[in-house]
């Protein structure tokens, strides 16, 4: 829609997950080192938590392109509940038959592994929104990383969640599981002089000639938006949108504020208040 007004290839703020976008501010890449930190040291569990729209899940797309041909990889996106669902999903992410009573999938997911193990490959199950995995669920778990061999752990496991998973996690009740945790972040929103960056970069990734949003409505977005990327890309996305719908060359402090008004009248999304900034 704007993007031949302002010479940009694509979209520069899409809410989609984008690996080819990742802005590697500090946050970003101390989070992807922890992932890899994690593959790389055969950790049992890595543990990454953030805000919605922090950029959790773009960093799993980055982390799946990297990983190679030796390691099997397996995505739960749901939030299965009980031992026997867990065993079932864990079963499907890894492509494996996951039909028969619990003591059947858990023969079969050992001899999986076993098997895996044997042909020098490893395994990776990946849990994204685990924030909503019940105490019984995150428990098995812990249950099924004593699957090994020797000193080698066949099973690693990735959890990825909101901040409610850290909650959940440093509870006594999962105090065996916490323990388990080689490798760990939490995702924080950007700050100030971050977010200008971020935009920036989003803008250059996507061929723009020229710097398109003033430090003023680079500090609005920030303090609407709270530094979470998400919410970012949705008020300079539509930002974008009224400033060709005016025919504005750059985009300035009171467009921003009009977009942040109407999306706070008329919009789902939790944009601040920044009346008085200014």
């Amino acid at each position: 829609m704007y993007e031949a007004f302002y010479q940009l290839k694509e979209k520069p703020f899409s809410i989609l997950p984008d690996p080819d976008l990742i802005y590697w501010g500090r946050m970003h890449t101390m989070a992807f080192t922890m992932l890899e930190f994690g593959i790389m040291t055969n950790a049992g569990f890595t543990v990454i938590t953030g805000e919605i729209g922090a950029g959790k899940t773009t960093l799993l797309r980055h982390l799946l392109r990297r990983i190679g041909p030796g390691v099997n990889v397996g995505m739960v996106d749901t939030s299965p509940q009980g031992r026997h669902e867990l065993l079932q999903w864990t079963l499907m992410a890894l492509e494996q038959p996951f039909d028969g009573d619990y003591a059947q999938l858990f023969k079969r997911l050992r001899d999986f592994l076993h098997g895996q193990y044997a042909a020098g490959r490893r395994t990776v199950l990946i849990f994204d929104e685990a924030q909503n995995l019940e105490p019984e669920a995150l428990e098995h778990l812990r249950m099924l990383s004593n699957i090994n061999a020797d000193k080698y752990q066949m099973l690693q496991l990735i959890l990825v969640g909101q901040p409610q998973l850290r909650d959940l996690l440093r509870e006594p009740r999962l105090h065996q599981f916490a323990q388990r945790i080689s490798s760990d972040f939490h995702l924080r929103p950007l700050d100030q002089q971050e977010v200008a960056r971020y935009i920036d970069f989003r803008l250059q990734a996507v061929g723009a000639p020229r710097s398109l949003f003033t430090a003023e409505a680079c500090e609005l977005a920030a303090a609407a938006s709270g530094g979470v990327p998400r919410m970012i890309n949705v008020l300079c996305d539509t930002a974008l949108v009224y400033g060709f719908a005016g025919s504005a060359p750059v985009i300035g402090g009171d467009l921003m504020r009009e977009v942040i008004s109407d999306k706070r009248q008329y919009s789902i999304f939790p944009v601040r208040d920044v009346s008085r900034a200014s």
